[in-house]
């Protein structure tokens, strides 16, 4: 999913497009309080230490990156005829390290770590500027997503009581034993875990030795809400005295209206 999000740096506004789970700041943006504007993205591509600098970077983090074309590149770089756009770096590398994007929020990106780089070229004060003004985004956003969580977990732990409560009630005879009825309720979770995530607590963590924690600690927010409406919703069916089979039934339908409703949302988008 791509968000695109905007900061002011000493008074200009500045484009910041979120995908594939990389920040990517507009250059284009970047130079618009100086003079020569866009000619000095290609300016700044033109230097030898650029294209090193470039090259480190996408062999950093760019598996596919084509270090025979770049190689060409460096060898050319520094010459008075050395051209080298940020759309030709792409095409000749598969470079990831830039985004070149027509439309409303156009131009050409490049990820923050080139970005701060670039801004130290243009100026000092100005790569101060951003990557403060970068970091109060990226502050607030943490923020709000810390909210939303805790918000979401402990509407889960209320329901969970009322879960809980009503397994209690209705589906543990008293002569149990402690271990049986905490078999009991592992069953109940499991039903709702079969419902949500299509596989019990069990099947995920054959399925993922590696991860610490348990399958609901792995959920998305839109998970979390929606496992808290089946938790009262499961307490309700248990009351009624639907049997197991026909509430997992019944959960799992529930589960798949919610969540597509819950995917498209848009207040809920804002969260993430």
């Amino acid at each position: 999913m791509t968000k695109t999000q905007i900061i002011t740096v000493k008074g200009v506004e500045i484009t910041i497009v979120h995908q594939n789970e990389m920040d990517y700041i507009s250059l284009t943006d970047m130079v618009k309080g100086f003079d020569g504007g866009g000619a000095l993205i290609e300016q700044w591509l033109k230097n030898k230490d650029t294209i090193l600098f470039l090259g480190v970077w996408e062999q950093l983090n760019n598996s596919n990156f084509n270090s025979i074309e770049f190689d060409g590149i460096k060898n050319e770089s520094g010459r008075n005829s050395f051209f080298l756009s940020a759309k030709k770096w792409i095409e000749k590398t598969n470079a990831i390290g830039f985004k070149a994007s027509a439309g409303r929020y156009g131009g050409t990106y490049a990820h923050k770590d080139i970005a701060f780089e670039f801004g130290s070229w243009l100026s000092p004060e100005f790569k101060l500027y951003l990557i403060k003004e970068f970091q109060r985004l990226k502050d607030d956003e943490n923020e709000r997503l810390k909210l939303s969580w805790n918000l979401t977990r402990t509407l889960a732990k209320i329901n969970y009581n009322i879960h809980s409560d009503a397994i209690k009630e209705h589906l543990i005879p008293p002569e149990l034993t402690k271990k049986e009825q905490n078999f009991v309720y592992a069953s109940e979770a499991d039903i709702l875990n079969k419902a949500l995530f299509g596989k019990t607590a069990l099947e995920w963590r054959n399925e993922n030795p590696e991860l610490q924690g348990n399958i609901r600690d792995f959920a998305t927010i839109e998970q979390l809400v929606v496992l808290s409406n089946m938790e009262s919703i499961n307490a309700l069916f248990i009351n009624q005295g639907i049997e197991p089979f026909d509430r997992l039934f019944k959960l799992n339908k529930i589960a798949i209206q919610q969540m597509k409703s819950l995917i498209d949302n848009q207040s809920l988008n804002k969260l993430k």
